[in-house]
């Protein structure tokens, strides 16, 4: 309901059961379920507990918006560290994603991306030089799609978004706060304007803690096209 606020400790388990009047088993089985939910979180020894969880973030892979549209419109504030920018030679994937010569250049941004200051996901995203020539120079820490739009008169059109689980090499792993090799959710997407120009290449990852894939199926859908799904990050 949101009268507790994130990180809240619960009362203890005896206190608990006393105060609704349950077993400690059945409580600890409903500790057990809200845990799997992702409504609250357990830490062992004498100053862990029950608390409550951080309140998630739903990205829904349905509509094609950067990431801090979703976080504006539930009340994250949303930031990004540009950790490197760089004029590259499109690799093999790249290239065929972007429908370019294998060499041609690339612009490469990659960047760091936080709800209320907590980083959240690693983005390394990838744009062909030649029609966003001056990308680079411009501001990068808001969304590159709004960017895109105002100076670039792009309209994203679609987009194909593939699911992976890596682990967190180093690198990584520093940057979004994790141990080494700790599960990630890998996103490789590629995004097309009105026009059905390929315009954007790149890889996300998420901290899988923090992510849950949602999808939905609306009542009465006959063909896969009613399938729709999102990405829920656990603010």
């Amino acid at each position: 309901s949101g009268q507790l606020a994130s990180g809240e400790r619960l009362g203890g388990e005896r206190d608990l059961a006393e105060h609704y009047a349950v077993s400690r088993t059945t409580l600890r089985a409903a500790l057990d379920a809200l845990e799997t939910m992702g409504a609250v979180r357990r830490a062992p020894g004498r100053t862990g507990g029950t608390f409550v969880a951080a309140r998630k973030v739903e990205r829904d892979l349905t509509s094609l918006a950067g990431l801090p549209a979703y976080l504006r419109r539930q009340g994250f504030s949303a930031d990004a560290r540009v950790l490197s920018t760089a004029t590259i030679e499109a690799d093999a994937e790249t290239a065929e994603a972007l429908a370019i010569p294998v060499g041609a250049l690339v612009l490469e941004i990659v960047r760091v991306r936080l709800a209320d200051g907590e980083p959240i996901s690693l983005e390394r995203a990838q744009f062909p030089a030649g029609r966003f020539a001056g990308l680079l120079d411009n501001s990068l820490g808001g969304s590159l799609y709004e960017l895109l739009q105002s100076e670039y008169a792009v309209k994203p059109g679609e987009a194909v978004e593939r699911i992976q689980i890596v682990g967190a090499g180093a690198m990584e792993a520093k940057v979004l706060e994790v141990r080494r090799s700790t599960p990630l959710v890998a996103i490789i997407r590629t995004a097309w304007d009105r026009d059905g120009k390929p315009f954007e290449h790149s890889h996300d990852l998420f901290r899988s803690d923090r992510v849950q894939i949602v999808v939905r199926t609306p009542a009465g859908s006959d063909s896969p096209a009613g399938i729709a799904s999102s990405i829920e990050i656990v603010g």
